[in-house]
């Protein structure tokens, strides 16, 4: 009736299509049967019995509870907990896009902008990444759980690991071991983003490894491939794994522990992950997985993940940034710098050596934020001087004095910022240097030595005050006029016959063993 209205009306067919939402095949096999038949039809639709009409109120809590759920996910939880369930997809997604229709329960999609990438042969390459998720207990409470998951690039076959608290270096280690294992073999390749635990610092391609993982590269013989910032599309499957387990697997999932966990998600892996077809491939990553991993390379030795841990050091601990910039070690406060505290929260780890000292450094960016002894008792505050205020302000002014000691301010300050690069945690030791040797120098020989070191780029406050010596010294030996004489060491005659023929003397060695043992003064 709402057709035969709006033709009425003068609207087209196309725009009647567009306006009730239904394809244009469909309003024309509407208006080839008569208001008759349309009633008849309508009336056998309302008492046709749907396949998933058992399960209707248990989906229908679902979305009502959890506006977000997508389909897919409601076809994975009706798997769980109905194994003998046999449906598909499209069967799944028009049953709930009735209910929301029908209950009026919208569904906004999230959309995120990704470059397609061909796919790498087999064996070839496999992406690496890391995940947070926050999950109701089975007590009510919320709680933060980390994972890693891996994907071979070329089948999307994947593997996932899960722990309670964020990921050492060495549990990285472990969960390589254990996605190998999951492989049956290891891929040429390995890309990461830039992560902490991995790389500790990046310039052009050259990349600084953490010293376990490292060690662990050598002894597994890794190519590593780090991304750059920003850069998602170029780990683009690895994204798309970590969306899928966060909105798939986890999300709205009750929390009871870890073992429990970690084994649901690995039946999740080949029931859906591994198991559904993927929508790119059009194909199932197991299927292809089978073909892919005689491409891997072979685990030839096993790999003593304690051995590549560095003894030295502890297993980072976590901690979040009190209003007051300090963190809580064993019921004592200990300051981090001003302005770490971030309203939305702000984590660092910890690191304990040799049950004295405590290292403070950023998770993000794994910077050295200060280090404190540790203190013994409980309630106490333990202050570090340089976290008491923001001391930039200072060096900038501090430079800026030191620079207007040289004849050329100008030159000097870009000088001092030089060094400032090169040394930012001991920059006002440094300036205390030069100023130091700058007030028992000449003006004109300080600026000589700036002029030298800054051709020959020696920035540093050591460097700087050996060029003062060395003019120092080339200027009075110009003034003197008067060369340098060499002590030569003159050679033995043949005549000191005696000299060439002598022997040290030699002690019986019965009395160093008398005065051992007391019996020779």
């Amino acid at each position: 009736m709402e057709i035969y209205q709006l033709l009425k009306q003068g609207f087209s067919k196309t725009s009647v299509a567009k306006k009730l939402k239904i394809s244009r095949t469909t309003l024309y096999n509407y208006l080839k049967r008569s208001p008759e038949d349309m009633t008849t039809w309508l009336a056998s639709t309302k008492q046709r019995r749907k396949k998933l009409d058992p399960y209707r109120e248990l989906i229908l809590h679902w979305i009502q509870k959890h506006p977000d759920l997508s389909a897919s996910q409601v076809q994975d939880w009706l798997e769980e907990r109905y194994p003998d369930l046999c449906v598909g997809e499209s069967t799944v997604r028009s049953y709930v896009r009735s209910l929301r229709e029908e209950w009026k329960i919208p569904k906004e999609p999230s959309i995120r902008p990704y470059q397609a990438v061909p796919d790498p042969p087999m064996g070839h390459q496999a992406q690496v990444d890391f995940g947070k998720v926050k999950v109701k207990h089975q007590q009510g409470k919320d709680i933060d759980l980390y994972f890693i998951a891996f994907v071979l690039s070329h089948c999307r076959y994947k593997y996932m690991e899960w722990l309670d608290r964020p990921f050492t270096t060495r549990d990285v280690i472990q969960a390589h071991e254990n996605a190998f294992q999951w492989f049956g073999g290891i891929p040429n390749e390995l890309v990461y983003d830039q992560d902490n635990l991995i790389v500790v610092s990046e310039n052009a391609g050259d990349l600084i490894l953490t010293a376990e993982f490292e060690a662990y590269r050598r002894q597994r013989n890794l190519t590593l491939h780090v991304c750059r910032k920003a850069d998602p599309e170029s780990k683009g499957k690895i994204e798309n794994v970590i969306g899928f387990i966060k909105h798939n697997f986890a999300k709205h999932r009750i929390f009871t522990n870890l073992d429990l966990w970690n084994e649901q998600g690995w039946e999740w892996l080949r029931r859906t992950g591994n198991g559904r077809v993927h929508n790119t491939t059009k194909k199932r990553p197991v299927d292809v997985f089978e073909l892919e991993k005689q491409h891997l390379r072979p685990i030839s030795l096993s790999v003593d993940v304690t051995y590549v841990q560095n003894p030295n050091l502890t297993n980072s601990i976590t901690r979040t940034v009190r209003k007051d910039n300090t963190i809580l070690y064993k019921s004592n406060r200990y300051t981090v710098p001003c302005g770490t505290y971030m309203p939305f929260g702000k984590t660092v780890q910890i690191v304990i050596q040799r049950e004295q000292e405590l290292f403070i450094y950023d998770s993000e960016t794994g910077e050295y934020l200060g280090k404190h002894t540790i203190a013994h008792g409980k309630g106490k505050l333990i202050q570090n001087r340089n976290h008491l205020r923001d001391r930039t302000k200072g060096i900038n002014a501090y430079i800026k004095r030191v620079a207007n000691q040289f004849e050329q301010p100008d030159v000097a300050k870009e000088y001092l910022e030089h060094i400032r690069k090169a040394y930012p945690r001991y920059i006002r030791d440094q300036l205390q240097l030069i100023q130091k040797k700058l007030a028992h120098s000449p003006a004109s020989l300080c600026s000589q030595a700036l002029q030298k070191c800054i051709e020959l780029q020696l920035y540093s406050a050591s460097e700087f005050t050996d060029m003062v010596g060395y003019l120092q010294r080339q200027h009075r030996l110009n003034t003197s006029g008067k060369a340098v004489q060499v002590n030569r060491i003159q050679s033995l005659q043949k005549e000191s016959h005696s000299i060439l023929c002598a022997q040290p003397a030699v002690r019986n060695v019965n009395e160093y063993i008398g005065i051992l043992e007391g019996r020779t003064k």
